[in-house]
């Protein structure tokens, strides 16, 4: 939690809450291009509205030109696809839509869960340019919003900001002098957590099926080999220099062991599974309740 006395900047964006802590009151200008910061990222990569930049590629095959920090999203999503054999895939969108987490919110299911396409012969994607053979539904929720925290925070540097909390609804970049003790949400009960973690000049990012579930057994961590709910893990948090990877790591630990994923990220870890086993890695520094 964010430490008394420091202003809190609350608002809506993306489907989410977000709050900004920082010692000072955030200058009215600042205020606008944090809000104008989540507007422009919602307009290029929401699934939910028609007007998107990627919509159109739902509609008819096509290329796009993305923003510069498209690179760094590309290079993450790469790397996971690469490690987890397609298992974590920004192609996921389609088997969403199936099962309800839809554009209209219907949370009803159209079909069974079927695999979204592969990208090897579907999706060309170097940096900017992403290019599609065929219709196909982008969803980047397993990354975007913690890229979109670091691009928050990016905003609050610029404006001479050094010390602050970026929070999306629990996906955090922390910089300054003040580190904040974070609570780790009880997977099952929002109510309670299962521990703490100290969080300074880093970010932690968490992943639960709890969250955005619906129906029997219906949530939104999805396995891009079978387009099936992951039944196997319930809850996930990892700490990394930047959001963007730790988001992508939260989710990308659901899908696979995390030995690989350490031989190419720099993070730490900790993971329960649906028989309530808590693993954690050999460098995570929170403290777990008895």
């Amino acid at each position: 939690m964010p430490h008394p006395g420091w202003s809190l900047f609350g608002f809506e964006g993306i489907g989410t809450q977000w709050e900004i802590s920082t010692p000072d009151a955030l200058a009215a200008g600042v205020r606008n291009q944090l809000l104008d910061t989540v507007s422009a990222y919602d307009e290029v990569w929401s699934r939910f509205r028609p007007d998107s930049l990627v919509s159109s590629l739902s509609r008819s095959p096509g290329r796009i030109t993305l923003p510069d920090y498209a690179r760094g999203l590309h290079r993450v999503y790469s790397a996971l696809y690469r490690l987890s054999d397609g298992r974590m895939t920004p192609l996921i969108g389609s088997s969403l839509e199936r099962l309800g987490y839809d554009a209209g919110y219907t949370l009803a299911t159209s079909g069974s869960p079927q695999a979204p396409p592969r990208w090897e012969g579907t999706l060309e994607w170097t940096g900017r340019e992403l290019m599609v053979t065929k219709p196909v539904v982008l969803d980047v929720g397993a990354a975007g919003k913690g890229q979109l925290v670091d691009l928050l925070g990016d905003v609050l540097q610029a404006s001479g900001h050094t010390d602050f909390l970026v929070d999306g609804s629990g996906d955090m970049l922390h910089a300054g002098t003040h580190p904040v003790i974070v609570a780790l949400e009880h997977p099952y009960n929002p109510k309670q957590a299962i521990g703490t973690v100290e969080l300074a000049n880093s970010a932690l990012c968490a992943s639960a099926s709890n969250r955005r579930a619906w129906g029997d057994g219906l949530h939104h961590v999805l396995d891009g080999a079978t387009g099936r709910p992951i039944e196997t893990t319930v809850a996930t948090w990892t700490m990394a220099a930047s959001a963007l990877e730790a988001d992508a790591l939260a989710t990308a630990l659901f899908m696979m062991d995390p030995g690989p994923l350490e031989d190419e990220f720099e993070f730490s870890w900790l993971k329960v599974s649906s028989a309530g086993a808590a693993t954690y890695s050999a460098v995570f520094e929170g403290r777990l309740f008895s």
